[in-house]
């Protein structure tokens, strides 16, 4: 009769490599357990990745669409309030102009024209708003803010107009100097001609935000300001008619510019609304994926659960036996 046996090292190592295996499986178990997906992935996909690519290629692009997104929509809103601002300076100097009349003291007058020059100073600062270090309105010119100072501005207009004696004579040479590109674009505009390209913002979606400081709307805005601020100068030396013509005229195209930037509103509105959109997509065709994903490698829990106890139990039997091994001998073996 032929009996086979092993040494106590080869049974000692045969009992360790077994303890180690057991040991892994129960790690690997248990991080299947608390991950919900299983460890070996090229076992589950039988080899073939291209799915599973797809679907992980498919988020990396929502993920880049979901930056640009964000980005877009801090833009958007920014831009938004900015306009607000400079509607909200508009309707209140056009209001204070609506309520004057050829009988008000010269102290009205001027308070009116300091009035203007400080709501050009707050509509500059509206258009020269940047976030993140990058400008809104300076075009692809982001390092920098788009306008000069409103001193700048004023010390280059009352320079202008000084010595003109009628407001037709004043209004002729602002309008020409903040149309002209050697006037208002050379002096005070400091940003690109070009404007900010257009923001992808989901698959086969972008949005454009082209709003620049030098656009014919703000250049409108800030020249009705600033008949106001100058006939409001007592240093201009205006006689009382030629002020209240440049009241009137600055009060009609404040009007006007109320209804350009509600026009500019809109457009940047329309622009939140698509942006807000893309964004729900995004997040809606980035759950689908996740869950894709998560199906295709789910664990079962209660298999991995069931699986994870039996190697348990493995390993504290496996603990037995070595135990007991540990204490045969010749003489407990005789008893």
């Amino acid at each position: 009769m032929n009996i086979t046996s092993i040494g106590d090292l080869a049974q000692s190592l045969m009992l360790r490599n077994r303890s180690q295996e057991i040991r892994q499986s129960i790690s690997t178990l248990t991080q299947e357990l608390s991950s919900g997906q299983v460890n070996d992935v090229s076992d589950r996909l039988g080899g073939d990745y291209s799915y599973l690519t797809d679907i992980d290629r498919n988020l990396a692009r929502l993920g880049g669409f979901s930056v640009s997104a964000s980005e877009a929509a801090f833009f958007a809103d920014a831009s938004q309030n900015s306009l607000g601002r400079l509607h909200d300076l508009s309707s209140s100097l056009s209001s204070s102009l609506i309520s004057l009349n050829p009988y008000s003291l010269e102290p009205v007058r001027n308070n009116l024209g300091q009035q203007a020059v400080n709501d050009i100073e707050t509509a500059i600062s509206a258009l020269n708003t940047t976030i993140g270090g990058r400008s809104l309105f300076g075009g692809t010119a982001t390092d920098r803010v788009p306008l000069a100072s409103a001193d700048v501005l004023m010390t280059e207009l009352q320079s202008l107009v000084s010595g003109l004696g009628s407001a037709a004579a004043v209004q002729a040479a602002v309008d020409i100097w903040f149309d002209d590109p050697a006037g208002f674009t050379s002096v005070m505009y400091n940003g690109a001609d070009q404007t900010l390209a257009p923001i992808q913002i989901g698959p086969g979606q972008e949005v454009s935000l082209t709003l620049k400081a030098d656009d014919a709307t703000f250049r409108d805005t800030l020249k009705n300001m600033a008949f106001v601020a100058l006939a409001g100068d007592p240093t201009m030396g205006f006689d009382r008619a030629t002020q209240s013509d440049l009241f009137m005229a600055a009060g009609a195209g404040l009007l006007s510019s109320q209804d350009q930037l509600a026009g500019v509103r809109a457009d940047v509105g329309f622009a939140q609304a698509r942006i807000e959109e893309a964004q729900i997509r995004n997040a809606s065709a980035r759950t689908g994926l996740e869950y894709t994903r998560g199906a295709l490698l789910a664990a079962d829990p209660f298999e991995t659960a069931t699986r994870l106890e039996e190697a348990q139990f493995q390993l504290e039997s496996l603990y037995t036996v070595t135990v007991r091994s540990s204490q045969l001998s010749l003489l407990n073996f005789m008893r």
